[in-house]
């Protein structure tokens, strides 16, 4: 299930160069779990675009930030400035519920 519907107050964090997504997330018994997930873990910078499957995204990005509810299907976009193989760098987006879903509470990759 995309985890944006069934998710309270989730945010991200950069810490020690790493990128982690926060969210209470609601349980299938209805009830809600604190969980976290290290975005860095399945998305990568192949030559200043986002790699779904890749990793460490955070070492060569700038002005990372997250909108948890944009546009009018409120999806949760992360967005940073990546550095391509030139070293210049480039504004993207991802949306988050096309990669990370709840399963039970938990974050998880989607592949």
């Amino acid at each position: 299930m995309s985890f944006h519907v069934t998710a309270e107050d989730a945010r991200i964090e950069v810490r020690d160069n790493r990128t982690i997504l926060f969210a209470r997330l609601r349980r299938e018994d209805g009830e809600w779990n604190d969980a976290s997930y290290e975005l860095d873990q399945i998305i990568g910078n192949n030559d200043g675009h986002f790699q779904w499957g890749g990793q460490n995204f955070t070492e060569t990005a700038e002005d990372i930030r997250f909108h948890p509810k944009e546009g009018a299907a409120e999806q949760p976009i992360l967005r940073a400035r990546l550095r391509d193989c030139n070293g210049e760098f480039h504004d993207r987006d991802v949306n988050l519920t096309e990669i990370v879903e709840n399963v039970n509470g938990q974050f998880q990759a989607k592949f």
